[in-house]
């Protein structure tokens, strides 16, 4: 059920050590085949330099740890275990929906011990996998975690993942960034297609299940992302491909989590909607050949530009569409009121729509 992974920029020692062994094949070079000695010193150096560029890079990860880890708690719902991320002082904490589930009362382990806490819902926002619980009697030495923009993350950078996997409370791994801007599909949940979430930051870190709504950080101490899934191989047996691991972005979970300590609610999705339900229909070759529409949301935007039930969607934007999960992740890459083309199958004839798209 759970999934996680963080990311940081690369290490200020990474750039000594380079000009470090550099500037060592570079006397090497220059000293001709006698200077034996002026080698061995230059190896020596150079070792040097590397000994003490690793236990700065050692001192940095101990330094985040010991600042972060405070900040990411154990969230046990029902038979689930999950993790979460202190979001203030108030004992608001950030966690996954998937990790929630239909839950309304929580029990909260610090990553650092102590007692169990009293927790309940405040609201669950699965199209975006987020949720947000609130501690009934914060503690007064709460600590909140800094949320870094996740705009800034770049591939390559250090990120170190931390929660709760398969229920081992104040576990680290680490990673690097391995992409971004990755849109990723949730697996189906009781017959209902999973959350389809865009601009995902893929990680190397390990993220088993426990480490779902936990924390992905930078080397600055910043939280980046939020672990929610691991990628499966379908040649495996759906078992978790080693290292490809996806977080919600921290720029994401500022939003969403913000109206709702503000609101109680998501009040401004800022995601995009074609205002239709529908399922994916197999072609005459027994494939997925597009999506059917089974019921127009009145008002909304598909209905406007004169879609009906019965329709049968097979090209969204610059996209061709052959199940709902194709649709879904065409839509996650655009926003409300952006107007795209939509093709279609109307009554045996082709047609093709302009959609100004609504909001979900």
């Amino acid at each position: 059920m759970n999934r996680t992974r963080t990311p940081r920029s690369l290490p200020r020692i990474a750039v000594p050590l380079t000009a470090a062994l550099g500037a060592a094949a570079l006397l090497a070079g220059c000293s001709g085949s006698g200077s034996s000695s002026a080698e061995a010193d230059s190896t020596t150096q150079a070792a040097a330099v590397a000994r003490k560029d690793g236990a700065a890079l050692q001192e940095d990860y101990i330094e985040v740890i010991k600042d972060v880890l405070p900040s990411v708690v154990q969230i046990t719902a029902g038979d689930s275990l999950g993790s979460g991320v202190v979001y203030d002082d108030k004992g608001h904490i950030v966690t996954n929906a998937h990790v929630v589930g239909d839950t309304k009362a929580f029990k909260v382990t610090a990553a650092t011990g102590g007692k169990e806490l009293a927790a309940k819902l405040v609201s669950s926002y699965p199209e975006q996998d987020l949720a947000v619980i609130q501690l009934e009697n914060p503690p007064s030495n709460l600590k909140a975690a800094k949320l870094g923009d996740s705009s800034k993350v770049e591939v390559g950078q250090i990120v170190l993942a931390m929660g709760s996997p398969l229920g081992l409370s104040s576990s680290v791994t680490q990673g690097i960034v391995s992409a971004t801007g990755r849109t990723v599909s949730e697996p189906r949940t009781g017959g209902s297609p999973g959350a389809t979430i865009a601009n995902m930051v893929q990680t190397s870190a390990a993220i088993n299940p426990g480490n779902s709504g936990g924390a992905l950080v930078n080397l600055d101490g910043e939280v980046v992302g939020i672990p929610t899934l691991a990628a499966t191989d379908p040649e495996m047996g759906d078992s978790a491909a080693p290292g490809i691991g996806f977080a919600i972005p921290s720029s994401m979970v500022q939003t969403i989590a913000g109206q709702i300590v503000k609101d109680g609610e998501v009040t401004d999705s800022g995601r995009a909607a074609l205002g239709i339900s529908g399922r994916t229909v197999l072609g005459d070759d027994y494939k997925p050949a597009g999506v059917a529409v089974v019921e127009v949301e009145s008002g909304g935007a598909a209905a406007d530009a004169g879609l009906e039930a019965g329709d049968v969607i097979t090209r969204f934007a610059d996209e061709d569409i052959s199940t709902i999960t194709s649709l879904s992740e065409a839509l996650a890459a655009k926003k409300p009121g952006d107007k795209v083309s939509v093709t279609y199958d109307h009554d045996g004839s082709r047609e093709t729509a302009e959609v100004t798209l609504g909001e979900m």
